[in-house]
């Protein structure tokens, strides 16, 4: 579904991201893992449309997409849940929502999908009328996630979901990530909780300095030692 082949990617005149090429199949869950600064979101990023890559390309489902504006790749079915949620904190959760679905199908099927996201997340829908900027750090997480299911994404990317949340809520959101593949969409994630996150990936890619230097299977990577000495403590 999605290959990125042999990207540089800059900072100004600063580089962060040297040579990387990985790939995302049709219903997988793939982690990214690395320390901070190791480029993980910018990679995110870049795939977003956010960034272009100095060099080196990005494929969407066989379709060079690394020259593309953000609002097109949305379109085409690529959803970002970022870092820190970047909710519009003075609209109301239902209002946020509908920014997920402003455009072709997802706005034709904002009303079926927005119950797909209650019955998912029921909190929200207590809350639907409340004012974003108002709500707990895991109910704004929910908002976020929300927000990404409304465009429909055959791809959704999702950037430090657990940051900040309590444990209780952070076994919550990692249930919803294997709930959204389960449903049919191909998730690559980014995530500082290493162990959680390797025990439901498919595959991984490990980052450390923007160079990608490991690669495998969730559960071989999370049985490796460099991996269980450098992010699990061991």
């Amino acid at each position: 579904m999605l290959e990125i082949k042999n990207i540089d990617v800059f900072y100004g005149d600063v580089q962060v991201i040297w040579d990387v090429s990985f790939e995302v199949k049709q219903g997988e869950v793939v982690a990214l893992i690395g320390a901070n600064g190791a480029g993980k979101s910018t990679t995110l990023k870049t795939i977003s449309g956010i960034l272009r890559p100095r060099r080196g390309e990005i494929l969407f489902e066989g379709a060079p997409i690394h020259k593309f504006e953000a609002y097109k790749l949305i379109e085409m079915g690529i959803a970002l849940c970022p870092e820190a949620r970047r909710l519009f904190v003075e609209m109301t959760v239902e209002e946020n929502l509908d920014m997920g679905s402003l455009k072709g199908e997802a706005k034709k099927q904002r009303e079926k999908t927005k119950e797909m996201v209650f019955e998912l997340f029921p909190r929200l829908k207590e809350r639907r009328r409340q004012l974003a900027g108002t709500l707990s750090g895991g109910e704004q997480q929910m908002a976020a996630v929300g927000r990404g299911l409304m465009s429909l994404p055959k791809l959704l990317m999702f950037d430090e979901p657990s940051l900040g949340l309590a444990p209780i809520l952070v076994r919550e959101i990692f249930n919803v990530i294997k709930r959204i593949r389960e449903e049919g969409t191909t998730v690559l994630i980014v995530e500082q909780n290493v162990k959680q996150t390797l025990a439901i990936a498919d595959r991984a890619y490990v980052l450390e300095s923007g160079k990608l230097v490991m690669q495998g299977t969730g559960g071989a990577l999370l049985n490796d030692e460099h991996v269980k000495k450098a992010y699990l403590g061991v």
